[in-house]
């Protein structure tokens, strides 16, 4: 068969080889500030995100977010890291503009991505507010923390909300487009690992994870966490939870995907590679891709950047960095 975008990115999460080479993914847009100076150093204006994809050569994803709070409501962070929120009668304020329904989201477009999706020529994903992240958009990082012993009964409804709202965002997206896989946002762990205990997550998180994770699975929807910092302590707590891999894998975090592998045979995996040495030339890019080809080989890892791409890439290093993606790809499917 002649393999497409999509059925290289089926073959791998099921721990296959594609005929080929291994999809040739971005999951992350690039920071302003980095395509400020490559728009200085030649990429053409006027690309949105997949014609830069497109411009370099990549395979095309395509993200839906889902929004959470309607514009107009009241109390709003005037910082960053500030909450709406800091009592129950807060969240009652604020609840006429929490959980839209319908889900808003552009249909029309919706329905283009099923098509080309279903021509092979995308894949298709959408991120879901999880329980750690969206009590956190409400209370603010600080209030967050504190909120887990101030106001345990107001997070466990928030949570119950939220896990009503989440079988919203699938069911009416799916009517029209049914993605390949789907990513909770949470970055609930940091350099050091978990910002919460396993205790925490058992009794404010686990609970909502098994309301909405069947919902993605009997769609045939791969469920992911997206969490920055150390995630591997938090792979059994997710296991438990029904999740079945992770992104970004932040190598300044001592994330080790050869270790990931070793412990979790199973366990999918998107993101890896070290931005940090992107600016570093060839050889220091060639020899962060030999330390992820193993895993390579192995199945179900799909090799991306572990975050945004910083600035300090500039657009020469970007298509080396492309050109060695594509050439390692290729190889993690050679005997």
């Amino acid at each position: 068969m002649t393999e497409t975008v999509r059925s290289r990115f089926q073959k791998v999460m099921k721990g296959e080889m594609p005929e080929d080479r291994l999809p040739v993914l971005e999951w992350a847009v690039w920071w302003d500030k980095t395509i400020e100076r490559w728009l200085a150093e030649g990429l053409p204006g006027g690309l949105d995100t997949h014609g830069i994809k497109r411009f370099f050569g990549l395979d095309v994803d395509y993200q839906q977010w889902f929004l959470q709070i309607l514009p107009g409501a009241p109390g709003g962070p005037v910082r960053h890291g500030q909450g709406w929120i800091r009592s129950e009668e807060d969240y009652e304020r604020l609840l006429p503009y929490l959980y839209p329904d319908p889900v808003p989201f552009d249909r029309e477009t919706a329905r283009r991505w099923a098509a080309e999706q279903a021509r092979g020529e995308v894949v298709v994903w959408f991120t879901l507010s999880g329980f750690f992240w969206w009590p956190r958009v409400l209370f603010g990082i600080e209030e967050h923390l504190y909120a887990f012993y101030d106001h345990p009964e107001l997070m466990l409804r928030i949570n119950e909300d939220q896990a009503r709202y989440i079988r919203k965002c699938i069911e009416q997206f799916c009517e029209v487009c049914t993605p390949d896989f789907a990513t909770f946002a949470e970055d609930m762990s940091y350099n050091h690992g978990p910002m919460i205990s396993r205790e925490l997550f058992e009794t404010f998180m686990l609970p909502f994870y098994r309301q909405t994770v069947p919902l993605l699975k009997e769609r045939g929807i791969i469920p992911l966490i997206d969490s920055d910092g150390d995630v591997e302590p938090l792979i059994p707590w997710m296991e438990e939870a029904g999740l079945e891999g992770t992104h970004p894998l932040e190598r300044m975090a001592g994330v080790d995907v050869g270790r990931i592998r070793e412990r979790h045979p199973e366990w999918k995996m998107l993101g890896g590679f070290d931005k940090t040495v992107m600016h570093l030339g060839e050889q220091a890019m060639r020899a962060e891709f030999e330390r992820l080809l193993p895993v390579m080989k192995s199945g179900r890892y799909i090799p991306s950047v572990d975050h945004q791409t910083p600035p300090g890439v500039s657009l020469e290093d970007y298509r080396l960095y492309v050109r060695l993606l594509k050439e390692y790809c290729a190889r993690a499917v050679q005997p």
